[in-house]
């Protein structure tokens, strides 16, 4: 399939600038060409006269099967939020609950322009379906644990997944483990996922220093911060995928800019549970690369990346008293190059040779008019709605707003039914 994008501006996220009035010629599932009067025969044109093309979206941090549970449980901090709530309830999910749920999620994440998601959660192998016939890219992660015991045959149900599902529909699916926290899982146990990840693509992901408690029990338990608890039993000798990092010292900020720790800011979901607020800044400053999440729904409670973008070009300013800290284009960069990076794909870049993961928004949009500063714009004042179509992997998978690939009318009913279900279980 080729695609000819006509008259369009994008954004060069590399030189931090917006190019007007080009042509994007795609073929297969890559950007081939950009330039002037370009002219191909047997593609498919579209007109971008008045639309802002941008790298698409990666969301490096969610939890897809949750969005059967947004909207239960709130105004609790994360342990009793987990403990109380989330937990009973995930006992009861079938992997059905599971499927339709993280189909759901999908949904909003291609409606918010992402092209990406990086899940943690289980019934994966319904899971990587899902996401093989929505024509998006997954990088799922098993959740494991131990404490509640059965750690042993998530270990065995991940490889199973690994040896179906990794590369799966043209490499847009990958497969890795998924330690929760280091305070669901035994050392023992995290020495046994280390083991297996070095034998798989050498990736993990883990929740790391997420809550001031987290961080008092690990310090009452080891002796130690979680991050340097990590280090010690060697967790950092492969690429690590950190969510939230929101109590990282200073000083574990310089150790781990030493390793292939990618720290996934999630804004809302800190607000939410009042987890804290990541040092961001900091990060940046000591050039570590810094990707961005929604959380799950259950906890933000939506899939809006943008919505998720918007609040972290703010929040730190006002944390750190500084109204240049965590500048709009760091933002930017978080959900395209730097997610890319992170998640191991050739993307997040609108350049020649590199995926054709792409993003429409309509600048028509009221938060696009005047056309002062696009950059700014797509934090500042951007939602969710502007964004007008979406293509990965070189196939259109949303068109003027409508999905192509997946019936999102049935996935809304589907929930909607099972989620009764579900609380009278």
């Amino acid at each position: 399939m080729s695609i000819l994008l006509k008259n369009t501006s994008y954004l060069d996220i590399r030189n931090e600038k917006i190019i007007e009035n080009v042509d994007i010629y795609i073929e297969n599932n890559l950007i081939k060409k950009i330039g002037t009067d370009l002219s191909f025969s047997n593609c498919e044109i579209i007109n971008c006269e008045n639309k802002l093309a941008v790298p698409a979206y990666t969301n490096s941090h969610s939890h897809l099967g949750m969005s059967m549970l947004r909207n239960y449980g709130d105004d609790l901090d994360l342990n009793t939020w987990l403990t109380k709530k989330i937990w009973p309830v995930e006992d009861k999910m079938t992997p059905d609950d599971i499927y339709w749920s993280s189909m759901l999620s999908i949904v909003e994440n291609i409606k918010s322009g992402v092209s990406t998601v990086c899940d943690m959660y289980y019934s994966l192998d319904r899971v990587s379906e899902g996401i093989i016939d929505s024509g998006i890219r997954g990088v799922l992660t098993r959740g494991l644990m131990d404490i509640t015991g059965g750690g042993d045959s998530r270990l065995e149900e991940l490889k199973e997944l690994y040896s179906n599902y990794n590369n799966a529909g043209n490499g847009r699916v990958k497969i890795l483990p998924g330690p929760h926290a280091i305070y669901t899982c035994s050392k023992e146990y995290l020495k046994k996922i280390l083991k297996l990840t070095q034998k798989f693509d050498g990736v993990l992901n883990i929740h790391l220093s997420e809550t001031e408690k987290e961080v008092r029990d690990c310090l009452n338990i080891h002796g130690t911060t979680p991050a340097k608890y990590l280090e010690s039993i060697g967790f950092f000798d492969v690429k690590v995928i950190a969510a939230h990092c929101t109590h990282l010292s200073y000083d574990e900020i310089e150790m781990i800019s030493k390793y292939a720790v990618y720290p996934i800011y999630n804004p809302s979901s800190n607000l939410k549970l009042a987890s804290g607020f990541a040092p961001i800044q900091k990060m940046i400053d000591n050039n570590l690369i810094v990707g961005i999440g929604t959380d799950g729904s259950s906890s933000n409670n939506n899939q809006d990346i943008i919505e998720e973008m918007h609040l972290a070009s703010l929040v730190n300013k006002a944390v750190n008293r500084d109204a240049v800290s965590v500048k709009a284009i760091d933002v930017i960069k978080m959900a395209t190059i730097n997610g890319a990076q992170i998640m191991g794909y050739n993307g997040g870049l609108i350049d020649e040779g590199y995926l054709a993961d792409i993003t429409l928004f309509n600048l028509e949009s009221l938060g696009f008019t005047p056309k002062n500063n696009l950059i700014s714009a797509l934090c500042y004042s951007a939602n969710s709605h502007y964004v007008s179509d979406l293509i990965v992997d070189g196939k259109i998978i949303m068109q003027d707003r409508n999905i192509l690939t997946i019936d999102e009318e049935k996935i809304k009913y589907m929930v909607s039914k099972l989620a009764e279900k579900l609380f009278k279980r």
